[in-house]
C-alpha cells in the first residue's frame, strides 16, 4: 500500500541502507525530510525521486516549464531540423 509518508526506517529498508545513511542523506539535502517532534518522515515523492522510477512533480513541472521555452524560442529550427 502506498502511503504519503515513510519513517527513517521504511525508507532505509525500501533503499536497503541503514538508517544512520538515511539521516546522514535527510542532513545533506540529498533526502527530503520533514522533522516531525524528534523524528524524520519522508514523502513519497522523495523516495520517487530517489529510486528513479518517476520524476517528482516539483522537477516535472521544471522540466515542462524548460520545454515550452525552448519549443516557444526555437520551434521552427526543431521543426526544419526533423525533415532534415
Amino acid at each position: 500500500m502506498k502511503k504519503n509518508m515513510y519513517s527513517t526506517q521504511e525508507v532505509a529498508n525500501i533503499l536497503h541502507l541503514s538508517r544512520v545513511e538515511i539521516f546522514r542523506k535527510i542532513k545533506s539535502g540529498k533526502i527530503k525530510a520533514e522533522k516531525i517532534g524528534r523524528n524524520y518522515v519522508i514523502p513519497y515523492e522523495s523516495i520517487e525521486e530517489i529510486l528513479g522510477e518517476t520524476i517528482g512533480t516539483h522537477k516535472r513541472t521544471e522540466i515542462e516549464k524548460v520545454i515550452d521555452k525552448a519549443l516557444k524560442e526555437y520551434g521552427e529550427v526543431f521543426n526544419k531540423l526533423s525533415k532534415e
